[in-house]
């Protein structure tokens, strides 16, 4: 079977209560669950979450929570491998056979099911490897990168670059930030990190990535999803 993983924890800091707060007239969370089911890719798309406020939320929209998250896997410290891994062996237990995960963040309001849907197409055309990820361009060549010196100067972060046409230095790519599909060998994951030559990049168009960790990013993602809404009507 495949299996959505949601991670969504009640104890976000910078933007309190992130992942039901409003985004454009829902939680935010809810973009999450409704892009997971209409994609039509899972079996079960379950949302791992310590909050019961968040479980009803979740259940709302349709996830399906079966397990409240151990208070110790929801501090400011636990990283998503392990909450990951927590319901892939809470799952394992209840005799559900998992064959591919993917860990789904609950602040992704622009991917589309369609994304989604041609990310898993991707990993199944490449046995090869492990996993498919969204990633998406630097906006800028980082080999171009400054750095700040101790007397408050600037100095290149690559010297042998900074010279360099943009269109002569290697082009880079960051994490999207917003799903991760991983093929499971016996209900386990991997070896290999999602980040290695066992992973394969979708790349995506910088007006559908935006990351979401202060009230700046909060804006300026509501302001791109309801551009998005537009060209996709």
């Amino acid at each position: 079977m495949k299996v959505a993983i949601i991670p969504a924890r009640g104890g976000s800091k910078r933007i309190p209560h992130k992942n039901i707060k409003d985004f454009c007239g829902k939680p935010m969370m809810a973009y999450a669950i409704e892009t997971a089911i209409a994609s039509g890719c899972f079996d079960k798309v379950l949302v791992s979450t310590d909050s019961l406020e968040i479980a009803g939320v979740a259940e709302s929209y349709g996830a399906w929570v079966p397990f409240i998250r151990p208070a110790e896997l929801a501090d400011d410290h636990t990283g998503t491998g392990a909450v990951v891994g927590h319901a892939l062996d809470w799952l394992d237990q209840q005799q559900y056979h998992v064959e591919i995960v993917c860990c789904l963040y609950a602040t992704a309001p622009l991917l589309q099911a369609e994304t989604l849907a041609e990310g898993l197409r991707l990993l199944q055309k490449s046995p090869d490897y492990d996993h498919v990820f969204s990633a998406c361009h630097f906006s800028f060549p980082i080999q171009r990168a400054l750095i700040q010196s101790k007397n408050g100067g600037c100095l290149p972060f690559d010297p042998e670059s900074i010279g360099k046409r943009s269109q002569d230095l290697e082009p880079t790519f960051h994490d999207a930030g917003q799903f991760y599909w991983t093929r499971l060998v016996n209900g386990k994951g991997p070896s290999s990190s999602v980040f290695s030559e066992k992973a394969k990049m979708l790349v995506l168009p910088a007006e559908w990535v935006q990351d979401i960790d202060t009230e700046s990013d909060w804006k300026r993602a509501e302001i791109m999803y309801r551009l998005l809404q537009e060209q996709l009507s």
